[in-house]
């Protein structure tokens, strides 16, 4: 697949199928990758990208920090993930897109939306992340790296990285930079030479921009409030995707349309269909 460079971090792309663009930030929490659209859970089941792309042009990565995407040591806020978004289209020459998100993908998603308007078509919401078990268990994932980076230096951490590989949301004591240690020497001779208390504030600021309320994080409700484009919103139903989340987004954006289907309505034959018929709806981006 085609390799980019935005903002000096390499994003691995693809682009598949033809018609109006539209771009979808990946589930997959912190593995966001592009596989993640056919292989994970409900998404190997309702199949999005096989069925959007028989009309639409769907440009998929891997996010940063995940899969075989490149990455930097700082405090990511969900803003660090629509530049990614943004400068994908740039290079792609695409002016406006849908912008549909996926999980943890909502919350960039959205944040696309308020931070460029004018490249906003639409924007589809699948079971958005959030509740107040996702917080917990958000900063749970943060504490566990930090103990584990506390008790061994991040020297220890890059070893555990190499012996096992797995990415941040497996195995939390390998932490948000665990595919690029793994893929990348120098970044993991420079990451284990980086200063651990500095190191220790980067991740707690890190942890706090992205998982700052009990709903879906990533856009202040202000914001939503004023983001005037058509919306569609799938719930999910479970600890990770709590179905309140879904409300108070449908509740936020001020043209949204709430698809309320219980999960196991959500099927092959039901959800492509009802993301198709909202995208058509919406008319060429």
């Amino acid at each position: 697949m085609p390799t980019t460079t935005i903002d000096g971090i390499a994003t691995r792309y693809d682009v598949v199928g033809s018609g109006p663009p539209v771009l979808m930030f990946s589930p997959g929490g912190f593995d966001a990758t592009i596989e993640k659209w056919t292989t994970q859970g409900i998404y190997a089941r309702i199949r999005p990208l096989e069925y959007l792309s028989t009309r639409y042009t769907c440009i998929v990565f891997d996010r940063r920090e995940c899969g075989e995407s490149g990455g930097r040591v700082e405090a990511i806020g969900w803003a660090h993930y629509v530049a990614q978004g943004q400068g994908l289209l740039d290079h792609l020459q695409i002016r406006q897109a849908h912008v549909m998100g996926a999980c943890m993908g909502c919350s960039p998603a959205m944040a696309f939306g308020v931070a460029h308007r004018e490249m906003t078509a639409s924007l589809v919401l699948y079971w958005p992340v959030g509740g107040p078990h996702y917080r917990i268990s958000s900063h749970a994932r943060f504490e566990a790296h930090l103990a584990y980076a506390r008790e061994h230096g991040l020297e220890g951490v890059v070893s555990l990285v190499e012996a096992e590989g797995k990415p941040f949301n497996q195995d939390p004591r390998q932490g948000p930079w665990a595919s690029v240690i793994r893929r990348d020497e120098g970044f993991a001779r420079e990451y284990a030479r980086r200063d651990p208390a500095q190191y220790t504030a980067l991740v707690a600021a890190m942890r706090d921009n992205l998982f700052d309320r009990d709903t879906s994080p990533g856009v202040e409700p202000e914001a939503l409030f004023g983001l005037d484009v058509p919306a569609l919103v799938v719930p999910g139903r479970d600890k990770t995707h709590a179905t309140s989340a879904a409300r108070y987004l449908e509740e936020c954006l001020p043209r949204a349309e709430y698809w309320d289907v219980p999960v196991e309505g959500q099927t092959e034959v039901t959800a492509p269909a009802r993301l198709l018929d909202f995208l058509d709806q919406q008319g060429s981006a």
